[in-house]
């Protein structure tokens, strides 16, 4: 803890938010307990707890488009060099990959060793897809919608900017905002350096406004855990306990294992400091479960912390938000052939493979927002022979689950720009000479500070 000016002490964001989580969690569970089917507690959720979180995760939401237009744009701008730009690209997309498809394999693994399925008894499946089957037909309806083929591809390309901005279509965003760093890049100086000044004051104020919403986080995480924790019924986490032991499982390996394995030989960070440093944005993934919602705290850790200069950081990480989902491909990997068991769908090694590159595919197009992997989940399983409305087996632990894979989702991520960082040359900000004292909780210009470095 810090001592603020008054000479009290102050404690740390990160500890207040794990305080507001400790809270909610314990009093949602003990409200589940005692009151599970209540009236009263169905009114205090939907009410109390989840407007407040609700209204924390509006206020980082609200901020996500400007934040990627404007970083992207400048960071793209700051590369300059359109053959420096495809060389960071090319290692951006390079490592998605590598670390996505590590992820979905460790999945794999798992469920083929444990074969969590098997354990499932035929009567809670029974029940199960009773309960969930309107919400599985809702989320296979979505799919047949939106579809996922070539036109999802095409699609990226929007036909108007802003249109795609205000529907949360990101990756259109981030190819309209790629495209116009490039322009800025391309067009004399004496033209390009008013844009880019109106473009570093928005990312200035958008900053500020970001240390408003996090100002929040304590408070809005309490609710959001709180209205989690109250709902889940421990009757469905015992009926699929192996299962979510899978997956969770399977998270942490990739978390603590492959992803600090990499950035300890790729980077040299140990993996201790990686954690230390990097739990501000963990815990901010866990309890808003979006990848989306994480990206500013995700952007401040890189360049707070690790010493990301500011134009790998705001090329690399948005990009991540929206294309490298490492949490996902694991869940999906492991759920594909977790139903497949449950469904005597026995899946050959090559199918197996095909699970494989899916998961990569549908990850990057999986929406980084809570539930975003769920529709495209259900294409993969009816790719594969099992019944899409099966992913109604899964919905009731679902919510914790997203919770938990958005962690390495967005750790997969900031590992992404270190290793881009370092392969430029940056000189990052790792080792024992690079631990400072911690910043006192959250001073009111501390975003604006950052911008102005």
């Amino acid at each position: 803890m810090n001592e603020s000016p008054g000479g009290t002490k102050k404690m740390p964001l990160h500890q207040k938010i794990l305080l507001g989580m400790f809270v909610g969690a314990t009093a949602g569970i003990l409200s589940n307990i005692f009151a599970g089917d209540s009236e009263l507690l169905g009114k205090i959720v939907d009410n109390v707890a989840n407007p407040v979180g609700q209204v924390f995760l509006r206020m980082l939401f609200m901020v996500v488009v400007p934040l990627v237009f404007t970083s992207i744009s400048l960071g793209v701008a700051g590369l300059g060099d359109s053959n420096k730009l495809g060389r960071i690209g090319a290692k951006t997309i390079g490592i998605f990959l590598i670390t996505t498809g590590l992820a979905a394999t460790i999945g794999l693994i798992l469920a083929n060793i444990v074969r969590p399925g098997d354990a499932l008894d035929e009567a809670v499946r029974t029940a199960l897809m009773a309960e969930y089957a309107p919400q599985a037909s809702e989320k296979t309806a979505t799919l047949a919608n939106n579809g996922f083929g070539i036109h999802t591809f095409v699609n990226i390309i929007p036909r108007n900017p802003i249109d795609a901005a205000a529907k949360g279509e990101m990756l259109s965003l981030i190819f309209f905002s790629l495209i116009f760093g490039l322009a800025l890049s391309r067009i004399p100086r004496s033209a390009s350096e008013p844009v880019i000044r109106v473009l570093e004051g928005i990312a200035g104020a958008v900053e500020v406004m970001i240390g408003f919403a996090m100002k929040l986080a304590p408070i809005g995480v309490t609710g959001l855990i709180f209205a989690v924790t109250a709902r889940f019924g421990f009757e469905i986490l015992g009926s699929l306990l192996l299962y979510v032991l899978m997956v969770l499982g399977g998270l942490f390996l990739h978390q603590v294992l492959v992803i600090t394995t990499l950035a300890k030989v790729a980077v040299g960070v140990g993996p201790g400091e990686f954690l230390r440093k990097t739990r501000v944005q963990m815990i901010t993934a866990f309890s808003t479960s979006s990848s989306n919602a994480t990206l500013p705290t995700t952007i401040r850790t890189a360049q707070e912390e690790f010493g990301v200069p500011k134009e790998i950081a705001g090329f690399v990480l948005p990009l991540g938000a929206t294309m490298n989902m490492n949490g996902t491909a694991l869940f999906e990997g492991l759920t594909v052939l977790f139903l497949a068991q449950v469904f005597g769908v026995d899946l050959s090694l090559g199918s197996q493979i095909v699970v494989v590159i899916m998961c990569i595919l549908t990850a990057i197009g999986t929406a980084g927002v809570p539930g975003g992997s769920i529709p495209l989940l259900a294409m993969v399983l009816e790719m594969v022979g099992v019944p899409g409305t099966g992913i109604a087996l899964i919905l009731g632990v679902d919510r914790i689950l997203d919770m938990s894979r958005t962690v390495p989702n967005v750790t997969g991520d900031l590992l992404t720009s270190l290793i881009v960082a370092r392969s430029e040359g940056a000189k990052l900000r790792i080792g024992p000479e690079s631990e400072q004292p911690e910043p006192a909780a959250e001073p009111e210009h501390a975003y604006a500070e950052t911008s102005a470095r």
